[in-house]
């Protein structure tokens, strides 16, 4: 019986994916490395034709193969960007794609999301358990995401009370003062 359990969890967690750990690619990161890889094997090409040094043509060669999995990892774009040329790769759409792509690549996920998202695995698995303890399990967690829900909406008013009453900072530093290291080091990390 346990055995199956868990093998019914590692299911729901292998089919959920990490999603919810990382943004998936958008569709301009998927054209952007595929771009890369055309813009890495035509470099490699231009490089053979051109006769230039063997480290130079070992280097382009290497970053065409390179670019590859960077292409298969983030998968397949819906539409190809026009990469027949040099003149097509090196076009103003490539450098704004490359751009944005790399703007979006900066972008992580909200801390809070990520600790919702764990809570509601977290019920669903508890739900695929059952009985008395997945029941107690699934009340339990529900309350502390609340908890979270309430936590975050408590600093983000704080923070906006400090923001718009900078001449009460002051005092509302010495409010809390007595906050424990674990609240401190807590709300630090709410605020980030």
């Amino acid at each position: 019986m346990k055995k199956k359990l868990l093998v019914i969890i590692l299911s729901f967690v292998f089919m959920a994916g990490c999603d919810a750990l990382r943004f998936a690619p958008t569709e301009n990161q998927k054209q952007n490395a595929w771009l890369h890889n055309r813009t890495a094997q035509l470099a490699a090409d231009k490089a053979r034709a051109e006769n230039v040094s063997q480290q130079l043509e070992g280097l382009a060669s290497l970053c065409a193969l390179q670019s590859r999995s960077f292409s298969s990892y983030y998968g397949m774009p819906k539409e190809f960007p026009s990469a027949d040329t040099s003149e097509q790769i090196l076009a103003q759409t490539s450098w704004q794609l490359a751009q944005k792509s790399l703007t979006e690549s900066a972008e992580r996920p909200d801390a809070w999301q990520l600790a919702d998202n764990a809570l509601e695995l977290s019920i669903g698995i508890a739900a695929l358990v059952g009985g008395v303890y997945g029941t107690r399990a699934a009340r339990f967690l529900k309350e502390a995401r609340d908890k979270s829900k309430a936590l975050k909406e408590i600093v983000e008013g704080n923070e906006l009370f400090k923001n718009q009453h900078s001449e009460s900072a002051g005092d509302f530093k010495a409010a809390h003062q007595n906050q424990s290291a674990e609240t401190r080091k807590l709300v630090v990390g709410i605020k980030t």
